[in-house]
């Protein structure tokens, strides 16, 4: 019997098991391909997934296989530098192939311990209450005491639970693809300028490009050469001579998010639990992001070390989160189209992003630094990520490795006491922070602001048992 089984092995169910590792959770994750993906489509990491990244020493693996880019709000496609001064020491976007995050993710997990099963189709599943029973095409039956859906936009775990996605279905497909292009650069520029649809995006780059266009109506088929070239002449006049396709993809305009990320002993995360437009590059980050939530919390549950309510805190802090990206999403599509009162918000929103509080604050929304958790009553910090300081010994993200919880101490006199086993001290009197002293959780957010013992202990045993 697994403590944990998960469901996909994308970059979400991949990350999570790797956290469950580092808690000694004896994890499996089944994937019902066979093979990786081999569509090289490109993503972009946001400045807080590149510090989560960092968190676990995995950062440098991941710029060794990207392209950073400038920072910037990108909100609608506006491009608008970032302002200055961002609080943040990855301060960039990390453009990368979707692949190569799978790769290197699953390759960490695996070398923490994680056992990864692919052609396992998950075909039903029932839980009581002391674990989970998933069936297996075939007819294999396989127990744990928890199981989380990493399994996309489609999820048959959410499926089988009966998790309502209420939202908006898909009204327009988008075709995305790599081919050949016989244009040459300046010109295929020129024609993307000419069409003033901020929805196409080609990128030439040694006679093979990126071509992102978008598609008159919904089909569940895949799309052919053809189907590019007629969608192509519609939105620019011109196919920009495409051929040879390397791979080719479309995706929809849906934008739903589940009613409950937890029922019982089942969890969703991931595309599992949201969907949206990509406009805007957050939904792997998004999950990602949720990966890294919900692993130090299932982890203690499942060791028997989670405080009452620990777990249901997973839901009540990131389908707030999770809701505001499908509500900026929705604002940037709606920005995309190409009507006279669209354009005129569009060249509105363009002149308030000179404004340098308009710029940041977008910035801050879409690539996940300015997100609070309600932790009660207390300073502006607390709830909010600390940035990767300078310290002593190194640097902050360096302490986070392993993982676990960090009581960052100015006053030196300060214990983790009964809690050492889970949450480490550094004591720091130099640390750049506004704080006596700042207890962080493995996510790196402010679980506790203040120099009294007492007080601390209070709030060790309120996230750690």
């Amino acid at each position: 019997m697994y403590d944990v089984i998960i469901a996909g092995c994308g970059p979400v169910g991949a990350l999570l098991a790797a956290e469950l590792r580092r808690h000694d959770v004896r994890v499996l994750v089944l994937e019902r391909e066979t093979e990786p993906t081999s569509q090289v489509r490109i993503v972009g990491l946001h400045i807080r997934s590149l510090e989560l990244l960092a968190m676990r020493g995995l950062l440098d693996r991941m710029r060794e296989h990207g392209r950073p880019r400038p920072a910037g709000a990108y909100f609608a496609a506006i491009d608008q530098p970032a302002p200055a001064g961002i609080d943040s020491a990855h301060a960039y976007l990390l453009g990368i192939p979707q692949p190569v995050v799978v790769r290197v993710l699953e390759e960490h997990a695996t070398a923490l311990g994680a056992t990864v099963r692919r052609g396992c189709a998950v075909t039903a599943l029932a839980q009581d209450d002391d674990g989970v029973t998933v069936a297996l095409a075939g007819g294999e039956e396989l127990r744990a005491r928890y199981l989380v859906g990493c399994d996309g936009a489609h999820s048959t775990v959410r499926k089988l639970l009966g998790v309502a996605f209420p939202g908006e279905p898909s009204r327009n497909d988008t075709l995305m693809g790599e081919l050949a292009v016989d244009m040459p650069a300046e010109a295929v520029a020129a024609a993307v300028a000419a069409a003033g649809d901020k929805r196409l995006d080609i990128r030439p780059s040694g006679g093979v490009a990126r071509v992102v266009v978008p598609a008159a109506g919904v089909s569940s088929e895949p799309p052919t050469l053809d189907d590019f070239r007629r969608e192509l002449i519609a939105v620019a006049g011109t196919d920009f001579g495409v051929h040879s396709p390397r791979w080719l993809s479309r995706f929809g305009d849906a934008t739903r998010l589940a009613a409950q990320y937890r029922t019982g002993r089942v969890l969703l995360a991931g595309d599992a639990a949201h969907v949206h437009p990509p406009t805007g590059g957050q939904g792997l980050n998004l999950g990602l992001q949720d990966a890294f939530n919900l692993g130090w919390k299932l982890a203690a549950e499942v060791r028997g070390r989670a405080p009452a309510g620990l777990l249901d805190t997973y839901h009540t802090e990131r389908h707030p989160v999770a809701a505001d990206v499908l509500d900026n999403t929705r604002a940037q599509v709606a920005l995309h189209a190409t009507d006279p009162g669209a354009k005129a918000l569009r060249r509105l929103l363009t002149e308030l992003l000179h404004f340098d509080d308009v710029n940041r604050y977008l910035l801050e929304k879409t690539t996940a630094i300015g997100i609070r958790y309600d932790f009660g009553p207390g300073p502006d910090l607390l709830g909010r990520r600390l940035p990767d300081l300078d310290l002593k010994p190194g640097r902050l993200y360096d302490q986070l490795h392993r993982g676990r919880a960090l009581l960052l101490d100015r006053t030196e006199r300060l214990t983790t006491g009964a809690w050492s086993d889970r949450v480490d001290h550094l004591a720091d009197p130099t640390a750049a922070i506004d704080a006596p002293a700042l207890l962080l959780r493995p996510d790196g957010h402010v679980a506790w602001i203040g120099d009294s013992q007492p007080d601390l202990d209070v709030h060790l045993a309120r996230w750690f048992g």
